[in-house]
């Protein structure tokens, strides 16, 4: 598919929805179970069903390894959530996410041919959480986990590595931070910069601005000054040294070299690039203390930290997460091609180095039409899953 034709595609999204067609498309919900075998018949019923599915089982019995081959679990994505950091709704509950949880689902299937299913818990407990899916993990291959409260979100998840033996992904934290690399390193480009040399600024200190911020550092920036509603992360900060135990602790005394201290005036004088994941606001007048061809990323949705028509008057290259602004940072083009790669690989774990590698592949794919106004390419081109998925499991078998 074209740029162009993927663009009209993404016009469509401009149109404004009515209340009767969001309803309407949601009746019933949104997924179904289909059959992959035919049963149309007793033949059929007696290799499907009983008497022939005894011999799998007894297959399986003898050769554990072989579930991976006779069954869809090790194909199979569960999307996890406890319903407490949804969307821009907050804490809703299990029932009310899981209508997000449904359409991640689909979004699996529809980008990465994968299945899925939602699995939404009325529990935040974290070790409940985890106990839950070490029962069920003979049922599924993978675990995304979704719209789960910082600071929870970081124990669960590393817990969660730890307990299975299978891929696990907060997609907030590393779908968003993925996403956010491959913009980065296009939009230093555009603006003839070293990716290394960026000065950069995360506002927001939760889920996402602390994966985004890991990966930068992971990528070689090493100018990184993180944001929070306390103004700017430094390992001198009181509240931070009396928690040392805490992710944002942790990246405090891995970011920020210069010991910049206050707030956001002070961490954007003189920064090359923004990046908001969280609800403040970002004031016009601090835009003019950065560096000229600056790049702004106003990721948090629905609500951008600036709006594009205002950024522009400072920055050489906009983003927002919007589908109906240019250059929209997406987690659909990062999230169903790891999975994907790494399932596909075989992979007991999510790895930096397969982060960067999906980064890098989503980067690339925009590199030959690269503008200020086209940074990453388009949630709908079909090319994003199947290069983020040959990336990751060739990250998988080189590690």
């Amino acid at each position: 598919m074209s740029i162009d034709a993927l663009a009209a595609t993404d016009n469509s999204a401009a149109t404004a929805l009515t209340e009767a067609e969001i309803f309407d498309a949601h009746q019933g919900g949104k997924l179904s179970i289909a059959s992959t075998v035919p049963l149309s018949n007793k033949r059929d019923l007696s290799i499907a069903y009983t008497p022939g599915v005894a011999e799998v089982s007894r297959a399986i019995h003898a050769k554990p390894e072989l579930a991976r081959k006779l069954t869809w679990a090790e194909r199979l994505v569960v999307v996890v959530s406890d319903g407490t950091a949804v969307l821009g709704l907050g804490n809703i509950g299990a029932s009310a996410s899981l209508p997000v949880m449904e359409g991640k689902s689909a979004l699996f299937k529809t980008f990465g041919d994968l299945d899925s299913i939602p699995l939404v818990l009325n529990t935040t407990d974290v070790d409940e959480i985890v106990e839950t899916l070490v029962r069920l993990r003979p049922s599924f291959g993978a675990v995304n986990l979704e719209d789960i409260s910082a600071p929870r979100c970081f124990e669960l998840e590393d817990k969660l590595i730890e307990a299975l033996d299978c891929p696990v992904m907060h997609d907030d934290q590393h779908g968003t931070a993925v996403v956010a690399l491959a913009a980065l390193t296009n939009a230093a480009k555009v603006t003839g910069r070293g990716l290394e040399s960026l000065r950069v600024v995360v506002s927001g200190a939760g889920a996402a601005g602390i994966a985004v911020a890991e990966i930068l550092l992971a990528a070689g920036i090493t100018d990184v000054v993180l944001l929070d509603s306390r103004g700017v992360i430094n390992s001198a900060r009181g509240d931070l040294a009396a928690d040392t135990g805490s992710k944002k602790a942790d990246i405090a005394g891995r970011s920020n070299p210069r010991g910049v201290e206050g707030g956001p005036a002070e961490a954007l004088d003189g920064a090359d690039v923004f990046i908001g994941v969280s609800s403040s606001k970002l004031d016009e007048e601090h835009l003019k203390l950065m560096n000229q061809d600056a790049i702004v990323f106003a990721l948090s949705n629905p609500d951008p930290e600036v709006l594009p028509e205002v950024a522009v008057k400072y920055a050489a290259v906009v983003a927002t997460g919007r589908s109906d602004f240019p250059n929209q940072i997406n987690n659909v083009l990062a999230f169903p091609g790891i999975f994907r790669g790494a399932l596909d690989a075989g992979a007991r774990r999510i790895t930096p180095a397969m982060k960067l590698a999906a980064a890098y592949a989503i980067a690339d794919l925009a590199a030959e039409d690269l503008s200020a106004h086209y940074i990453v390419p388009s949630p709908l081109d079909p090319r994003v899953a199947p290069a983020v998925t040959a990336a990751v499991a060739a990250a998988v078998v080189a590690e």
